[in-house]
């Protein structure tokens, strides 16, 4: 199983505190540091010192650790244009020796939308950006050295663009599209994705989602653009402690009032981590995204890394 860690810096965290987790993630054998791209908290919290931007915070991690792997879960498709940010990633994998990954999603948060004057369309046309914005973003990294990459669509379009950079990995850093949608989201992550995330929910809810890619996924020939078959992953929401009144004391935040959906987290033992991971890898999970919420809490980080990712065959 491949752990990473998963963080939601709009709670209130400055990039040094990013970088001390991220340093110490490296340092306890997890696979990646993964981060929310969010401009606003979900909640009332005063969220101090105020929102970090997700891919520059990732570019000067790339330059301050040498293995762990960092990316995006999600970048907004509302917040960049398709071309540059096929740039700031690629330049991003270049900096960092080729440990990016890029998770990228429709959108969902309009309150962050509204405060920071970012367009906020219907989710129909929200879901069609994402669309274009994979195909665009994709092909421009598939694009040979000394090419040219064109694309006409109904909100993108991009003229004999040089397609440079070009990103450290090949056919370019792994995309992660994931969420509980039914239909679009399944199907934009057969054709365009390296790994479909399913995110803090049930080991049923994620089980049915599995089998909607699965079934996406037939027909769609990912050879041709030289695609492994699909990762599945799965987000959970940890609050474990060596004591009950510890776990008790990590899961507060999970009861104040918030826009996100319902969760299943895993509150408790780090037996109980352990044993909620291997009923993900029974339904076929590859990969698991912890989701911690305070950054300044390294001891919870520390316990994982002592306590539960040495039970866990094959991580790394």
């Amino acid at each position: 199983m491949r752990v990473s860690v998963f963080t939601e810096p709009h709670r209130g965290a400055s990039y040094d505190d990013q970088l001390r987790f991220a340093r110490l993630a490296e340092d306890g054998g997890f696979e990646g540091f993964l981060r929310a791209d969010h401009y606003q908290a979900m909640g009332d919290e005063a969220a101090l010192p105020g929102p970090t931007d997700a891919w520059l915070t990732l570019a000067a991690l790339a330059r301050e650790t040498s293995r762990i792997r960092l990316g995006t879960l999600v970048t907004s498709a509302t917040f960049r244009l398709p071309g540059p940010l096929a740039v700031m990633v690629a330049q991003v994998d270049q900096m960092s020796g080729g440990r990016v990954e890029l998770g990228i999603g429709a959108g969902w948060y309009a309150r962050e939308h509204l405060s920071y004057g970012i367009p906020f369309p219907g989710a129909g046309q929200r879901f069609d950006r994402l669309a274009e914005q994979l195909e665009v973003i994709t092909g421009l990294w598939a694009t040979p050295s000394g090419g040219r990459y064109s694309y006409t669509g109904d909100h993108y379009r991009l003229a004999d663009c040089p397609a440079l950079p070009k990103p450290v990995q090949h056919p370019g850093p792994p995309v992660i599209v994931g969420g509980r949608g039914p239909k679009r989201t399944p199907e934009l992550a057969a054709r365009y994705a390296d790994e479909f995330n399913v995110p803090f929910t049930s080991i049923e809810q994620t089980a049915e989602a599995y089998e909607r890619v699965r079934e996406a996924s037939n027909g769609v020939d990912r050879t041709g653009s030289g695609r492994e078959p699909l990762v599945l992953s799965a987000g959970i929401v940890v609050a474990i402690g060596r004591t009950d009144a510890e776990a008790r004391r990590r899961a507060a935040p999970l009861h104040v009032k918030s826009a996100l959906p319902p969760e299943d987290p895993v509150v408790g033992s780090p037996e109980q981590l352990v044993d909620r991971i291997g009923e993900f890898a029974a339904i076929g999970t590859e990969r698991v995204h912890l989701r911690l919420i305070d950054l300044a809490d390294l001891d919870h980080l520390e316990l994982i890394a002592a306590e539960v990712l040495p039970r866990l065959d094959g991580t790394r």
